[in-house]
């Protein structure tokens, strides 16, 4: 029979790491480029991502605490979304340093900036597949009694879709081939994905 370590969050994991991160994972990267009001470009990965809709594709990401990225969301009401590989961790990981606004993180990360199509926010050039997103909603969280968190869930309508050729095998897009990087949890865990761990299921 198992055991567990159980616990109430509110009075601590009693462990070595919060394991939540961990446990929901691995999770995408949110990659996410902008441009302040003022011209200067930014660039921040969240590990609290993900896809929520197909028809319009919606996007989001959660922010702990009020970010230069979100400041500029909101502002701006627009976003791209890079994805994050396995080349780009390094530089994925050095956009994360916390840095003063009037820094560009394409620089400090050594990536390049790229035109995007429908944004004024750039693309990450390296990186394989961006999202140009306008933003369709910025919500503050709460906690089930209602106190306000200091977080916001942002989301955004996917309205250009770049992918490189490569990665688009008869049409399907080969998402082993991509190399993306997924959080992990833990202090420094990450994952990607091969190949080798694929397997099929239709549904019923």
């Amino acid at each position: 029979m198992s055991r567990f370590h159980s616990y109430r969050p509110e009075e601590g994991h009693r462990l070595a790491h919060d394991p939540f991160n961990a446990i929901v994972g691995p999770r995408p990267i949110g990659w996410i480029s902008t441009r302040a009001a003022s011209g200067i470009a930014n660039l921040a990965p969240y590990s609290f991502f993900n896809a929520f809709n197909y028809r319009p594709p919606i996007i989001g990401f959660s922010s702990i605490g009020w970010k230069d990225t979100v400041r500029n969301i909101e502002a701006t009401r627009e976003f791209v979304w890079n994805l994050a590989t396995r080349p780009l961790a390094e530089a994925m990981n050095a956009s994360c340093a916390a840095v003063a606004p009037e820094i560009d993180e394409f620089t400090l990360a050594g990536v390049t900036p790229l035109a995007s199509t429908r944004v004024a926010a750039p693309r990450v050039a390296e990186s394989p597949v961006s999202f140009e997103c306008r933003l369709s909603q910025m919500l503050r969280l709460t906690s089930a009694d209602g106190t306000a968190v200091d977080s916001w869930m942002v989301f955004g309508e996917v309205i250009a879709v770049h992918i490189d050729q490569a990665l688009l095998v008869d049409g399907v897009y080969d998402t082993a081939a991509a190399e993306p990087v997924l959080r992990g949890g833990g202090p420094a865990d990450y994952f990607t994905i091969d190949a080798a761990h694929r397997f099929r299921m239709w549904r019923p």
